[in-house]
């Protein structure tokens, strides 16, 4: 039976990883910052029948030291033994950037970029020894273009698929694949859970009001449902020569397509016009 730890576990997309891994024979470390937010994994987890399959495990990608203890607790019940690694664990913070607080924009590199190179580093000595393991990044369609609104979120995606891009010629001296799975608009806590940097007194307040209200709109419209990006990172865990990129979604392939082939200009233009924030003056 292989081995995986996946992150961020406690809904949404690493929520149904878990449950698809589980179900094609992995032994799964299903991890998570609170424990205590296990309960729909749980769930899930009975209602598959694969419970015996999944291990539930507190890590915080932002703490060292919770690194450190994950990876040793779950190390010495494989042997020693990682297959792959699953980074999911992911957090947001929209307004405009010059709203952002400094300390929300870097939660959100620490957990989306600074702690996904640091449990992989952690993870290193493992791989490199038995020269092979999979690193598995989820990331997002917003490291193709920027996007109103989300520009610390947006930073933290496109800093995380540079870092796989050069750590990848790196890694691949021992066997070790990097992959990335870059996801459109899909039904999952993330959003609702992030903060909304409006203050009252902000030049962008207008702007901002409008774009929140659209972009809802719109993902309310065309989100979908995260299975099917669990269904795809269980694919590219599975596949003999996985490929490097996978996006996911009608809105994530038609981006990652035009990426470098339309102008950014037209590409904002046609993004202000579908959010309706042509009409906002400031």
């Amino acid at each position: 039976m292989k081995n995986v730890i996946v992150t961020g576990t406690s809904s949404g997309i690493g929520l149904d990883t878990v449950v698809a891994l589980a179900k094609q024979g992995w032994r799964v470390f299903a991890t998570m910052r609170n424990t205590a937010k296990s309960g729909p994994l749980e769930s899930a987890l009975a209602d598959a029948g694969v419970r015996d399959r999944v291990e539930i495990a507190q890590l915080d990608v932002t703490e060292p030291t919770s690194i450190a203890a994950a990876v040793e607790t779950i190390l010495s019940k494989t042997g020693g033994k990682l297959d792959a690694v699953v980074h999911n664990a992911g957090v947001a913070v929209g307004g405009a950037f010059e709203d952002v607080p400094d300390a929300q924009s870097r939660h959100v590199m620490e957990t989306n970029f600074f702690g996904v190179v640091a449990l992989t580093r952690t993870l290193m000595p493992t791989f490199r020894s038995q020269r092979h393991g999979r690193v598995l990044i989820v990331s997002s369609d917003a490291a193709f273009m920027g996007q109103p609104g989300n520009a610390i979120y947006c930073a933290s995606k496109w800093a995380v698929e540079g870092w796989a891009e050069a750590a990848a010629h790196e890694l691949g001296l021992f066997g070790i694949e990097v992959i990335l799975v870059e996801p459109g608009p899909y039904r999952t806590p993330i959003w609702e859970n992030s903060p909304h940097i409006v203050p009252a007194d902000s030049p962008y307040h207008a702007w901002a009001q409008q774009l929140f209200k659209a972009a809802d709109e719109h993902t309310e419209r065309t989100a979908r449902d995260p299975i099917e990006v669990a269904r795809v990172i269980a694919k590219a865990l599975g596949a003999q020569r996985p490929r490097f990129r996978y996006p996911v979604g009608p809105l994530a392939r038609i981006t990652h397509g035009v990426r470098g082939k339309i102008p950014s200009r037209l590409m904002r233009r046609g993004v202000s016009r579908l959010l309706g924030l042509n009409r906002i003056r400031v």
